[in-house]
């Protein structure tokens, strides 16, 4: 027990250091081995999508996810379902035509996320990295959007 007051205040403050300075972390690499950072990711909303080769409704929402990623106010991103890595991971995302990043490292962890047993899968993440929704099957970018903005109260 710790009975001295400033010691436990030091204490404190260096918890609350310690948290926010994970809040931070980054997301491991993309599929082009460029390190993703989390600073870059804070208070952005994400849109989190489960993607994999031989997934012919993850094929058909490329290019929605692609037209998606061209928006300001978000970040997709993509997680290969297979777990490729390297240069099979940068082959099999150029082949899907994927536009936007490919995280190398699945973040189900980080985001405390189910192992789905359907594909695709899309989560929409907010921008204090809370998964606010699960999106099962294939997505259209307009559908997207309507989601984040019922979700954002717009």
């Amino acid at each position: 027990m710790i009975h001295d007051p400033c010691r436990l205040f030091r204490l404190l403050l260096l918890c609350l250091f310690l948290g926010l300075a994970g809040c931070g972390e980054d997301w491991g690499v993309d599929q082009h081995g460029q390190t993703v950072r989390g600073d870059a990711l804070q208070g952005r909303w994400l849109v989190l999508n489960y993607w994999a080769e031989w997934c012919g409704p993850c094929r058909t929402e490329i290019p929605e996810l692609n037209a998606l990623s061209r928006e300001d106010s978000l970040e997709v991103l993509g997680v290969n379902f297979d777990g490729l890595q390297g240069d099979e991971l940068a082959q099999a995302s150029e082949a899907m035509g994927i536009g936007f990043r490919v995280l190398a490292l699945d973040p189900a962890e980080r985001l405390q996320l189910p192992r789905s047993p359907v594909l695709p899968v899309t989560y929409l993440v907010d921008g204090e990295g809370k998964v606010r929704e699960q999106l099962v099957g294939e997505q259209t970018a307009e559908g997207i959007k309507e989601h984040l903005a019922r979700l954002q109260g717009q």
